[in-house]
């Protein structure tokens, strides 16, 4: 039995795991952390994750806080030897090494900038066109309260677009063809990729990437309307952590 903690329990999403780790025959949910004390149901909610890593014992930590909130509780569980499966997005490649340097030898940090199968497959599938199409930009859709701009999956996606094709610069029209008032309309450059960040109520979580060349486009989508998407790629991860160690990034490396 794996005893799994959830970091941000009483949200939209960590409701949807914690609900999910119960309903899951070999975990165990042994506590939530919320810093209102909510979410828990019936487990103990801490305030903190040090409060609880003192508390109850627990081998893996699941967190879906907030960008400002997520590298602290790794901070905590980290050296404490607890494996951490992190959905919460915001955090670059040099503190993710940072956070899995600071782990005693055995314990994972597994972090996926997005949890639905389709979505991993959207990024192989974008991987697979890249060197094949000089113009490519990501546009994203999600839900007006989501906390970050652009999403994790669509920086991911960015750039593995850009590893796929060399670092090939673009041809097409950047942001010296934005009209004065009107900075931003060719979108966030990430590694060279342009990308476009939409928030609208009605999505919940969904992305396009865009292919061009000569004569031809092609588009690639995925839609997640429901956060129940998320759970099978969020067990996977609760589950493969315990035999792996180092920073994991990417649900594709767990997924067979």
């Amino acid at each position: 039995m794996i005893k799994v903690a959830v970091a941000g329990c009483a949200g939209r999403m960590g409701t949807a795991v914690s609900d999910a780790v119960r309903a899951a025959e070999d975990l165990e949910l042994v506590c939530g952390v919320d810093p209102q004390g909510e979410g828990g149901g019936d487990v103990p909610v801490f305030a903190s994750v040090p409060e609880a890593l003192a508390g109850a014992g627990f081998d893996v930590l699941v967190d879906f806080t907030q960008p400002a909130v997520v590298e602290a509780n790794l901070r905590a569980a980290l050296p404490a030897g607890v494996d951490c499966v992190v959905g919460t997005t915001g955090l670059s490649n040099e503190t993710l090494d940072e956070l899995a340097a600071i782990a005693p030898a055995g314990t994972c940090l597994f972090y996926a900038p997005n949890f639905t199968t389709g979505a991993v497959l959207m990024m192989q599938f974008a991987k697979a066109a890249a060197p094949y199409f000089p113009e490519a930009e990501v546009l994203e859709f999600h839900h007006a309260r989501k906390l970050d701009a652009p999403s994790g999956t669509a920086v991911r996606t960015a750039q593995i677009i850009a590893e796929a094709r060399g670092h090939r610069a673009s041809e097409a029209p950047g942001r010296e063809t934005e009209i004065p008032g009107a900075e931003g309309a060719r979108g966030a450059l990430v590694d060279g990729v342009p990308v476009h960040s939409v928030r609208s109520m009605g999505y919940v979580a969904s992305q396009e990437v865009v292919f061009g060349s000569l004569g031809q486009t092609l588009s690639i989508r995925h839609d997640s309307w429901d956060r129940a998407s998320y759970m099978p790629g969020v067990l996977l991860g609760i589950r493969s952590v315990g035999a792996e160690e180092g920073l994991i990034v990417g649900l594709e490396n767990f997924m067979a």
